[in-house]
């Protein structure tokens, strides 16, 4: 009895291995392999770059002062928008001692000189009046009393100026700053209490303030030598503003460097782009952007997806698997040409007719999975 049960023991744990072993197998067994494939196609391809850069106005103006002083009042904030001749800030002169003493010299003898040619004149003219001397004689000495006080009024006018910054009564004293364009604040770099220096052939002077008209703006950027020679003059561009992600603005490229910049060992380019502002957007200058630019383009012509290309590892050429059977494929070198970076253009080696294999390398298509699983 003990013998029969130690063969029925033993024949189950045959049978419990045996079926273990048919459902490891089974469960673990891969599935025929079935690829899909692709006819190429006609379609259009552009090629484009990306140039990274910012939007700048296309032209800032500097407002210098006229004079030396000291910042006594600023009137205006940046961002505020004004018009030519807007009152912006106002000097304090700080005059030079030895300039103002010399000024005050000059007046001194601009009166002393007066008061000499007064005495000629008086003298002479009573003389005059007595027919003793002639008209002729009179008007040299007329002439030179006229010239006196001529000379008095310029000598107290320099004074003034020296003094503080304009002549008594002038419209356009030094001391007062104002916009010279129309425009937008973009800056105000001084403060009450600064010194400031005049600007002249030798100084640029101190800024007061900078102007713009943001609705003239331009995209400023760089693109590397390899791209450079496919881009002109007047070809568009896309704009894309790192500060308004919900927007993109059309430009039009104006200039093109004819000279590079080496930078991390490529040669860059300096490019620009007038950018179309909408009058209810408001950009600000300085603002970061990249430029979708066309390299080239071309229409109507053979294409496939360029997830189907394969390169030899030998020769780096590219090929595709072309069917030739129910899941038969043979190898085809092809040509490419240009590409998206999603489509590539075939020059030469297929025809709409072909079918391509779609080869991923990681995870095959398979046919018929679930269905193996169920039976298993």
């Amino acid at each position: 009895m003990k013998k029969v049960v130690k063969y029925v023991v033993i024949v189950l744990l045959v049978i419990a291995a045996l079926w273990a072993a048919m459902f490891f197998i089974r469960t673990n067994s891969k599935s025929a392999i079935t690829y899909e494939t692709k006819q190429p196609f006609i379609s259009n391809i552009e090629k484009k770059t990306v140039a990274t850069g910012k939007v700048v106005p296309v032209d800032e103006i500097l407002i210098k002062p006229q004079i030396s002083g000291i910042i006594e009042e600023v009137y205006l904030e940046e961002g505020v928008k004004v018009k030519a001749g807007d009152l912006i800030a106002k000097i304090k002169v700080v005059p030079n001692e030895q300039s103002l003493n010399q000024a005050s010299g000059r007046v001194q003898n601009a009166q002393l000189n007066l008061n000499n040619a007064k005495i000629e004149y008086d003298r002479n003219k009573a003389i005059f009046d007595k027919g003793v001397i002639s008209s002729q004689d009179f008007n040299t000495f007329q002439l030179r009393y006229n010239q006196a006080q001529q000379e008095l009024s310029n000598a107290r006018a320099d004074y003034q100026i020296i003094n503080k910054g304009s002549a008594a009564g002038s419209s356009m004293a030094n001391t007062i700053i104002r916009a010279t364009v129309s425009g937008t604040i973009l800056e105000i770099p001084v403060k009450e209490g600064d010194q400031v220096i005049q600007s002249n052939n030798f100084n640029d002077g101190t800024t007061i303030a900078t102007i713009a008209d943001l609705s003239k703006m331009i995209f400023e950027g760089k693109v590397d030598e390899g791209e450079v020679g496919k881009l002109k003059v007047g070809a568009p561009l896309e704009i894309s503003l790192g500060a308004i992600n919900d927007k993109k603005f059309s430009a039009k490229l104006r200039f093109i460097a004819p000279k590079g910049v080496e930078e991390s060992g490529a040669v860059q380019f300096k490019i620009e782009g007038d950018v179309n502002v909408d009058d209810d957007v408001l950009i600000r200058a300085g603002y970061s952007a990249n430029a979708s630019l066309v390299l080239e383009t071309k229409e109507n012509i053979l294409v496939i997806p360029e997830a189907l290309l394969q390169f030899d590892k030998s020769t780096d050429k590219p090929y595709v698997e072309v069917s030739v059977g129910d899941q038969v494929f043979e190898r085809r070198e092809v040509e490419i040409g240009i590409s998206d970076g999603i489509n590539v253009e075939i020059i030469s080696g297929l025809t709409e007719a072909d079918k391509v294999k779609v080869w991923n390398k990681t995870e095959p298509i398979k046919k018929n999975t679930e269905e193996e699983s169920s039976k298993a």
